[in-house]
């Protein structure tokens, strides 16, 4: 997936265009691939706050998987609280100590 495919989703999501919202800030919505379009695309679940933050926590192809399950479902609330819950400033410093430590 682009960042362009990512942020044109964050546009329609901010439009109000998601295909489902499962509680507690996590929604399921389409994202084109390249050459794909949205019905060939993927679906990812989304930890997302309208006008605050949206992050991209998982993606399967249509035809890898229907949907997840609730145990998975339960942690991916859980995680888009705790996301959720960054300021921007603890996000800068997460990123920055990722980009340090990835690869080790």
């Amino acid at each position: 997936m682009s960042d362009t495919a990512l942020l044109l989703a964050v546009e329609e999501m901010e439009n109000g265009l998601i295909e489902a919202s499962l509680g507690k800030y996590v929604v399921k919505k389409r994202v084109s691939l390249p050459g794909r379009g949205k019905r060939g695309g993927a679906r990812t679940l989304v930890a997302y706050k309208r006008a605050n933050k949206a992050f991209f926590v998982y993606a399967f192809a249509k035809n890898q998987r229907t949907n997840i399950n609730d145990t998975e479902l339960r942690v991916l609330k859980l995680l888009a609280s705790q996301l959720l819950g960054y300021t921007n400033t603890k996000l800068v410093k997460a990123v920055k100590h990722w980009r340090i430590n990835r690869g080790k």
